[in-house]
């Protein structure tokens, strides 16, 4: 068994190897899942001139997709560490696919509400946390690069598609550019037959050492029993903490069968609380006073990020920009993304920028609600270009740090578990502030206060972190002053 893992590794080494095919992968599914969420915005004039919707109505769509995607993560986490994360991005992409196709047929807004904003964001959910993990068990060294080339396919994305379902909305109508959308998603099965399970090196010598561990307290169990039984092994219903093996065990094998004459009950019971046990354990970053302010932070990021993404192209409209170079200042946010994906990957796996990721990640998102003060100023096409720009370069660069600061936090064992809480997180946020902005536009007959929201709650954000951060390393210092004091 032990030749066959270190024969699995060396097939699949870690910062190498199929790691790339890996990034590539989760490249395409962020291409999929997000530049295609984003490209939802372009179909928000269409639907409101179809189905004759006012701004809030409609913002629902968009939202749904959003709020679906982020609520069914841990979902997408529990399928990948259950199964695998092949299973979870095949089976997504096949219900996202189904879902922009249902999409296409709808005749009543509630029916988009259904099609594209639950069953396409379901699927969604269950290839975007999944594939990113995969990300974090195949890199080490390189993990900040290797996520900013992988997240970069939400920019790409977006500079690709923005246009192109511009194009096919002009050519085949809305819903002929569903169509095209969905025969596209179903790339992603694709993309999850390619993701190869592996191991983290960490967990395999650590599993190593506790099946040694548990084969020697067996042995030594086998020969008490020969000499004497032991009551205690008989009344037992649950093993110890540090036999994880025996835990894993436990919840890959099945329950056994109720059998007459057979302590069957007792080893159900076992089977139930190890379950219970292992999930608690893949949870108990929850706990982490750190992870509770990041929590909080991403609670506020969320509520403001998305906005701008909805209501860049109907503001650009209001204001005179034709509907080409309206979508076009979406292809210009995509690209410029990329740039801000990949140089801050790159950056923060400096020897000299890597203990200040967390810092460089605050930054990124601060810069980006400042970004959205002066949005109202701008009025015509070439004064949103360099909007377009800045805000695309820093979205690129915080979201190219979320999966790399949570790796930091929890460490590589929980980060699937931990990423898919993290989008949990975003769920609420994204349900709730596309209709509080398009109620916004409704009263006020301006974009300028939902402009202001979506800056506010970016900048909040920014600064809770920050402040949390603060407090956790003047709590370290005195600590460590203490513990210089006590030596």
């Amino acid at each position: 068994m032990v030749a066959g893992r270190q024969q699995r590794g060396s097939e699949a080494p870690l910062d190498g190897g199929w790691g790339w095919v890996i990034v590539g992968c989760c490249f395409m599914v962020t291409v999929c899942t997000r530049a295609v969420t984003r490209c939802v915005s372009i179909f928000f004039v269409e639907f409101q001139a179809h189905f004759g919707a006012d701004y809030a109505a409609t913002a629902w769509v968009h939202s749904l997709v959003d709020c679906t995607t982020m609520l069914c993560a841990p979902v997408g986490s529990l399928i990948g560490n259950r199964w695998s994360c092949r299973v979870a991005v095949m089976f997504g992409g096949l219900l996202s696919s189904c879902g922009l196709l249902l999409s296409s047929f709808s005749t009543r807004l509630e029916f988009l509400y259904l099609s594209m904003g639950v069953l396409t964001g379901v699927g969604f959910a269950l290839c975007y946390t999944p594939a990113i993990a995969m990300v974090g068990c195949y890199f080490r060294q390189r993990k900040a690069l290797a996520y900013g080339i992988a997240m970069s396919g939400s920019g790409i994305g977006t500079f690709v598609l923005a246009p192109v379902v511009q194009l096919l909305i002009e050519l085949y109508s809305w819903r002929g550019a569903l169509l095209v959308l969905s025969a596209f998603v179903a790339n992603l099965g694709v993309c999850g037959a390619l993701l190869r399970p592996i191991r983290p090196q960490e967990d395999e010598e650590q599993v190593e050492r506790e099946e040694k561990e548990s084969a020697g307290n067996v042995s030594s169990r086998n020969t008490e029993v020969t000499v004497k039984p032991s009551k205690e092994s008989e009344d037992s219903l649950l093993p110890s903490g540090k036999s994880l093996s025996f835990l894993m065990e436990c919840v890959s094998s099945p329950p056994p069968p109720l059998l007459s004459g057979d302590p069957a009950p007792q080893l159900q019971r076992r089977w139930f609380f190890s379950s219970c046990f292992l999930s608690f354990k893949e949870y108990r970053f929850l706990l982490l006073p750190d992870f509770l302010g990041m929590a909080m932070s991403f609670l506020f990021l969320a509520t403001g990020c998305s906005l701008p993404f909805i209501y860049l192209v109907p503001y650009a409209l209001s204001v005179g920009v034709c509907h080409q170079h309206a979508a076009f200042l979406m292809s210009i946010l995509g690209v410029i993304s990329i740039v801000g994906n990949i140089t801050f990957g790159w950056l923060t796996d400096r020897r000299c920028l890597k203990p200040y990721r967390l810092a460089c990640y605050i930054f990124s998102v601060a810069m980006e609600g400042l970004c959205c003060l002066f949005v109202p100023l701008l009025q015509s096409f070439p004064l949103l270009v360099p909007f377009a720009i800045l805000y695309g370069y820093f979205d690129g660069a915080y979201v190219a740090l979320i999966p790399v600061v949570t790796s930091d936090l929890v460490g590589p064992q929980y980060l699937s578990s931990a990423l898919g809480v993290v989008y949990f997180l975003h769920a609420i946020p994204y349900l709730v502030s596309p209709p509080i902005g398009g109620w916004l536009v409704d009263v006020t007959g301006s974009y300028m206060a939902t402009f202001f929201l979506s800056s506010a709650a970016m900048v909040l954000s920014s600064l809770v972190l920050s402040i949390i951060s603060r407090i956790r390393r003047c709590q370290h210092r005195v600590s460590a002053v203490t513990e210089d004091n006590k030596h």
